[in-house]
């Protein structure tokens, strides 16, 4: 179960980081052609969003590696899960349901991080 959650934890964390990292310091043009609903959302959430995403990258990671805390991987998890519950939503009111398939694959992965880091409770 610790190597599942590695696994999983690790390759989010990259994905989360990448992906935050964007949205904290791009310009929305710089982000339309890759996120088009940076269109419809003001800039200062785009950039609570990046925020979150990084720390809930940093989140999955530090707390099961330094052994303080390790409760906090699973609040990551849930955290990552609701942001892409947050990103569905958005699709779909968009009227965007061709473009969540990304989204869903995250929200399962997050969801089995979620499961596998009650390892550490």
């Amino acid at each position: 179960m610790t190597i599942a959650y590695w696994i999983f934890a690790a390759l989010l964390a990259v994905f989360y980081l990448y992906a935050g990292g964007k949205k904290t310091v791009q310009s929305r043009e710089r982000l339309q052609p890759m996120m088009g609903w940076v269109d419809t959302v003001p800039m200062p959430l785009v950039r609570v969003i990046g925020v979150l995403e990084i720390l809930g990258a940093v989140g999955l990671v530090l707390p099961p590696l330094t052994g303080i805390a390790p409760v906090l991987a699973v609040a990551a998890a849930v955290g990552l899960v609701l942001i892409q519950v947050g990103g569905i939503t958005v699709h779909l009111t968009r009227g965007e349901a061709r473009l969540i398939g990304l989204n869903i694959a995250l929200l399962a992965s997050a969801g089995v991080t979620v499961w596998l880091a009650t390892a550490w409770l």
